[in-house]
């Protein structure tokens, strides 16, 4: 089943976020990445200073520039069609400042991803700096880091080709 055909729990956010600074945003780069669109994560999204991101794993994949950036979304969204895999996230805590031109959030979501009837979940922080562009405020710097998971043995062994 796509995401696009189940409930999502970013369809129905926690409101007791929502009058925190890059919310909304924060939500759209999520939704983004789960929807597979990266028209709007690329308009969104400057990262002059570069991603550190979670791969399909659960491991750390440092990007350093706007053209690695390009192709790790290009090939992990690939990867992720090709695998017939699904992802999803749920915020679970988040808190932001801003000031003047530049502020911060503190995102920690849980992080599916489902291939048939198997789920792998990573519980993840993320933080992000935002800056203010002529085009609005734009994301600067992503850094996630994986802080559990649960990852089902199948998946397991099909990542490491021995299923």
């Amino acid at each position: 089943m796509s995401v696009l055909e189940r409930h999502s729990p970013l369809d129905d956010p926690q409101p007791r976020f929502e009058d925190q600074p890059f919310f909304e945003s924060t939500l759209t780069l999520l939704r983004s990445v789960r929807d597979h669109d990266f028209e709007t994560l690329s308009i969104l999204c400057d990262d002059d200073f570069g991603i550190v991101d979670v791969d399909p794993a659960g491991n750390a994949r440092p990007i350093r520039d706007r053209v690695e950036w390009e192709r790790w979304f290009h090939e992990l969204f690939a990867t992720l069609d090709t695998m017939g895999a699904d992802t999803d996230s749920e915020v679970l805590d988040y808190r932001s400042v801003c000031e003047g031109s530049m502020g911060m959030s503190v995102l920690d979501f849980r992080q599916t991803l489902s291939i048939g009837e198997l789920v792998a979940t990573f519980d993840c922080v993320a933080t992000i700096v935002w800056k203010r562009t002529d085009q609005g405020w734009r994301e600067a710097r992503w850094h996630a880091s994986v802080i559990s998971s649960d990852v089902p043995a199948e998946l397991v062994h099909a990542d490491q080709g021995t299923q």
